[in-house]
């Protein structure tokens, strides 16, 4: 028991790392051999706010319906260490079925044929109230354990300000 309590406190470690944003760029002086002080880094412009992300929507597909389970109780959990909000996790009960009818043979026969199937399943995921670091991050992470024969595609809603001309009312005419 307390192997696997060792484990779990180095797992958390691991993953309180993530959390850290890129270190920033400060201006920093060195002194030449001359004595002349020059400026390692060029001077930056104020950074920017990080983005905001109502939404994070991530569809899997695959065609062991296993491994794709599998993997959303991963993506999840490491979701939950960054303190991500998760949202609904579901998939359709049926698979997507497709169907390719060849002839045995080249030239003649044509009545011998073979079927083959694939079928590809898929599962979907939500994630909501992200900042772009922290989705930065969490994609990189995921991305990087995917298993073979699954294929993700993430699609993410950005929130942004109202444009100045939308913020006042018009006025009576």
């Amino acid at each position: 028991m307390k192997m696997h309590m060792k484990h779990l406190d180095l797992y958390s470690q691991a993953i309180k790392t993530l959390r850290w944003t890129q270190p920033m760029r400060t201006l920093s002086t060195v002194n030449t051999s001359s004595g002349i002080q020059g400026n390692l880094s060029p001077a930056a412009p104020a950074p920017e706010p990080d983005k905001l992300y109502s939404k994070l929507e991530i569809e899997l597909r695959g065609i062991d319906p296993a491994v794709l389970k599998s993997y959303t109780w991963f993506a999840t959990t490491a979701a939950e260490h960054l303190g991500i909000e998760k949202g609904k996790c579901w998939s359709p009960r049926k698979a997507h079925h497709e169907r390719m009818t060849l002839l045995k043979s080249v030239h003649i026969y044509k009545k011998h044929r073979v079927q083959y199937e694939v079928r590809t399943h898929f599962r979907y995921m939500n994630f909501h109230k992200l900042t772009g670091s922290t989705l930065d991050t969490f994609l990189e992470y995921i991305e990087r354990n995917l298993p073979e024969g699954v294929a993700l595609q993430a699609s993410r809603t950005e929130l942004q300000e109202i444009p100045e001309h939308l913020r006042q009312p018009p006025e009576q005419v």
